[in-house]
């Protein structure tokens, strides 16, 4: 196993890059604030890593699945995402409870990882690091993607917590369900459009 530097900060670079504004990250800030964070990373970041080793080992793989259902699944998760925030965001007749958030490792660990898993299916970051491996080495651009996903994931995750504490959890959880709402629109227009 040979690990070359530059070809891990190359495929470091160019996978942070093209995930920053992915749905991912935003979906891994949506479910951050209704989750406990470090349970959602280690999913997301199980799913990267998953996600990773068959593009590195297997690029061709994703050719074989229909884009179009990767999409019209990935949309179902991002809707019932959005449909658990707004569902527990809505409502003023509960102001006085104080919000649950889901804390169990198992539910928030296979939720995250199922999103992720699901839905970067084709992504334009799996496609990156299948071709990165092909020209750069397996190795090391498994170790530059892998680290890139999931910095980005635990940026997203950052990024809803210090959020969560300045809104009102019902509104960030309101604005996260329009978010993942949002996403889950954009994955079937994908399928007609891509």
């Amino acid at each position: 196993m040979h690990l070359d530097p530059l070809a891990i900060l190359t495929a470091f670079g160019l996978i942070f890059l093209a995930e920053l504004p992915d749905k991912t990250m935003f979906a891994s800030l949506a479910m951050g604030t209704r989750m406990r964070p470090l349970y959602v990373w280690f999913g997301t970041s199980s799913a990267f890593v998953v996600h990773v080793a068959i593009a590195v080992g297997a690029g061709g793989l994703i050719g074989l699945l229909p884009g179009w259902i990767v999409k019209l699944v990935s949309a179902a998760l991002f809707a019932f995402g959005a449909f658990m925030l707004l569902r527990s965001g809505g409502g003023d007749e509960d102001e006085g409870q104080e919000v649950r958030t889901v804390t169990g490792f198992w539910p928030v660990y296979s939720t995250a990882f199922m999103a992720v898993f699901i839905s970067e299916w084709g992504d334009l970051t799996q496609i990156t690091t299948a071709n990165l491996a092909a020209s750069n080495g397996t190795w090391s651009t498994a170790v530059g993607a892998a680290a890139a996903l999931m910095s980005v994931s635990a940026l997203a995750l950052l990024a809803g917590r210090f959020i969560a504490k300045r809104i009102p959890l019902k509104t960030v959880q309101r604005i996260g369900g329009l978010c993942m709402l949002a996403l889950a629109i954009w994955s079937v227009v994908e399928i007609f459009t891509g």
